[in-house]
């Protein structure tokens, strides 16, 4: 169990870490305009996500690799870290991130050691902002209490863990949304810091080879960078595949319950908390 001396050492660790790697205001700004073309935020960000290699290309070429090492570092940290910020880029950055590094704009092994501090860093937060209990931090609990985190995201990540059990950690990884929230329920859910922190690093290490890999063999194939957005578009396709089938599972699975007459009410796991076998 985390406790709260190491809790709050892991917070300003990870602040620290954090201001370190971001860029300059005056370099967050230009990113932003260049980004948005003077529209929306969401515009930008869909933008963003959508012509990652363009932008990336914008930036190496304006602020060098250690900025882009920073933005990176902040946004994969923020996407596993901060439970309000799931809508973040993730398998599309690393691939496209990788893709760079084939082409050797950025150092393959620097980029994978910011992405898998950052993945670490990041979930092992947003376990720490979920722990709740006797002696410790209400912040998770309130969180979910006073709306400002979804409640059906919470429910979704939880159906995983039925599913999954603490395996969730590692294969939350490859599925947005519930990527963000894995950690989050885990420590809702008081599943034991050390087993956590080994499905943790585990599943860090092999997400980030996994994408920056692909990225990196195949990202500089010239069908790939002909048609770079389409394979940003299907890898985020794919990667919403699972939940869109596990939301259709538990609607079944609902329905199935429903027609029983709801006879064995409760044996479902609903309301119960994560399985963490």
């Amino acid at each position: 169990m985390v406790g709260t001396a190491a809790r709050m050492a892991c917070f300003a660790a990870a602040a620290a870490v954090l201001a370190a790697a971001l860029p300059s205001p005056a370099a967050a700004g230009e990113v932003a305009a260049s980004a948005s073309g003077g529209g929306s935020p969401l515009a930008g960000l869909v933008s963003f996500i959508l012509h990652l290699d363009k932008h990336l290309a914008a930036l190496i070429a304006q602020h060098g690799p250690t900025s882009v090492y920073g933005l990176l570092f902040a946004i994969v940290f923020a996407e596993t870290g901060l439970v309000l910020t799931p809508f973040l880029p993730g398998d599309s950055l690393l691939f496209a991130a990788g893709a760079f590094a084939g082409m050797g704009q950025l150092d393959v092994a620097v980029l994978c050691a910011v992405f898998i501090v950052a993945a670490i860093i990041g979930d092992a937060v947003n376990y720490a902002i979920g722990v709740s209990g006797v002696g410790r931090s209400k912040i998770g609990q309130a969180a979910v209490q006073r709306g400002v985190v979804s409640q059906e995201h919470i429910a979704k990540t939880e159906a995983f863990y039925a599913k999954y059990g603490g395996k969730t950690v590692v294969l939350a990884r490859f599925v947005p949304i519930v990527r963000t929230f894995a950690p989050f329920v885990a420590g809702i859910g008081s599943m034991p810091y050390g087993k956590f922190a080994a499905y943790n690093v585990g599943g860090a290490l092999l997400w980030t080879f996994l994408f920056v890999g692909a990225g990196f063999f195949f990202g500089n194939l010239p069908f790939v960078r002909k048609n770079f957005t389409l394979v940003v578009l299907g890898i985020v396709a794919v990667s919403v595949v699972p939940v869109i089938y596990e939301l259709w599972a538990a609607r079944q699975e609902a329905a199935a319950a429903a027609a029983e007459g709801g006879n064995k009410e409760g044996g479902g796991g609903g309301g119960g908390k994560p399985n963490f076998a």
